[in-house]
């Protein structure tokens, strides 16, 4: 794709993003378009975010459980900016007039305390740099209509991001086994889906490596204080205004997730 067409397509995932009203698959309208092509187009909406005044504050990576994959169409993992306006607090109030079609999933955050860069960055490096890890909860989105997303369309729209809670009981890396941590997601008090942190690449941590020898070549550090999510520990589920969501992790302890009801929304 040239310059044109990448800034043609992060404009109508800007557009989606203004009107709340999602497109149709980018793949259709560029079906040569490669991998290198939909990065291009999330960069330029990183760059048209940052410039409005947002900052980036970390990572996600996506898709990087076999249920995700299975549950997305897809076959391996992607990645996508966390900005500082996708951070919500625990317990307060999240409208979904915010999102188009969110849905939530459960995963392990990484707090960086020094800076992590590929190529060559080892399982080793990286538990060096990790602060400490907290419960989360990423709310995804598409812009696609009906998440009818490849590959291209989910990395082109930021790999589908769309909110993070950030539970508020910090845990050092040394004092919980990342790969055999269990997860209970539940929603309004049902239990919505279980899992555990080794259904992420075998273990969250590698998830972290692959990120950071992903970015590195494209000049990209794993910045100090920056937060990585690393993937999600269950199949995401959709949620609604009034919904309460509640994951918790063996060793890591819980993080609450707050939906708006709709009258408060209106």
């Amino acid at each position: 794709m040239d310059d044109s067409l990448v800034q043609e397509a992060a404009a109508v995932l800007a557009r989606a993003y203004a009107t709340r009203e999602p497109i149709e698959p980018l793949i259709k309208t560029y079906p040569e378009a490669g991998v290198e092509d939909a990065y291009r187009i999330q960069q330029e909406q990183v760059r048209h975010w940052v410039d409005g005044g947002d900052a980036v504050r970390g990572h996600k990576v996506g898709l990087a459980s076999a249920a995700m994959q299975r549950q997305m169409g897809v076959d391996q993992p992607d990645y996508g900016h966390l900005t500082g306006s996708m951070f919500h607090l625990e317990h307060q109030a999240i409208p979904t007039s915010a999102f188009l079609q969110p849905r939530i999933e459960p995963e392990i955050a990484f707090v960086l305390g020094s800076a992590l860069r590929g190529p060559g960055v080892t399982v080793a490096d990286a538990v060096r740099a990790v602060d400490f890890v907290l419960p989360s909860l990423e709310i995804v989105d598409s812009r696609i209509q009906d998440w009818k997303i490849s590959l291209f369309d989910t990395i082109a729209d930021n790999a589908s991001s769309g909110g993070v809670v950030l539970g508020s009981s910090p845990t050092a890396l040394g004092s919980v086994d990342l790969r055999l941590a269990g997860c209970v997601l539940y929603q309004n008090g049902a239990v919505a889906a279980t899992g555990a942190g080794g259904a992420v690449l075998g273990s969250p941590l590698n998830s972290l490596v692959w990120l950071a020898n992903t970015v590195g070549p494209l000049g990209v550090t794993l910045e100090p204080g920056h937060v990585v999510l690393p993937g999600s520990m269950t199949r995401a589920i959709p949620v609604s205004p009034g919904d309460t969501v509640v994951a918790t992790m063996a060793g890591l302890g819980s993080v609450t997730a707050v939906f708006a009801p709709a009258t408060e929304e209106s």
